[in-house]
């Protein structure tokens, strides 16, 4: 019984830290332009994973659309708080948000792909630095 009672004060101390980590933590299921609308501010920080380029309806026909990225490129530009987005490396991203700063990277597909562990090439978009604002400096984000 006291291994079993150990176990349970390890798991109540691992969630009164995941508690406090995530207390000003929004997670929503929203439209993008919905949510990005609603807690756009000074100091927010927006990450975005939208279905990558030429795989639109992967999360389902009709939900995300080749038009979406352009029209999320408009409202990036617009933003009073700052955003990364991670897509794979085509063209038509670079092209689409040529106005931020562009990042390749390298990652390994574990999921999806008859060939796991394939090397494959995605950028991390970004609005970049801000002249002042310290943040991605102290963040090591950018």
């Amino acid at each position: 019984m006291p291994r079993r009672r150990a176990k349970c004060r390890v798991q109540r101390r691992l969630l009164k830290a995941i508690h406090r980590r995530l207390a000003g933590v929004v997670i929503e299921c929203l439209p993008y332009d919905e949510a990005i609308a609603r807690y756009d501010r000074p100091g927010a920080l927006f990450y975005l994973d939208p279905p990558y380029w030429a795989c639109e309806d992967d999360y389902g026909p009709g939900l995300f659309h080749r038009g979406d990225f352009a029209r999320l490129a408009g409202i990036l530009a617009g933003l009073k708080g700052r955003f990364i987005l991670s897509l794979n490396d085509t063209n038509g991203v670079r092209e689409t948000f040529k106005a931020f700063e562009i990042e390749a990277v390298e990652t390994v597909y574990s999921i999806g792909t008859a060939d796991r562990g394939a090397a494959a090439a995605e950028v991390i978009i970004s609005d970049g630095r801000r002249p002042g604002d310290g943040c991605a400096e102290q963040l090591g984000l950018l």
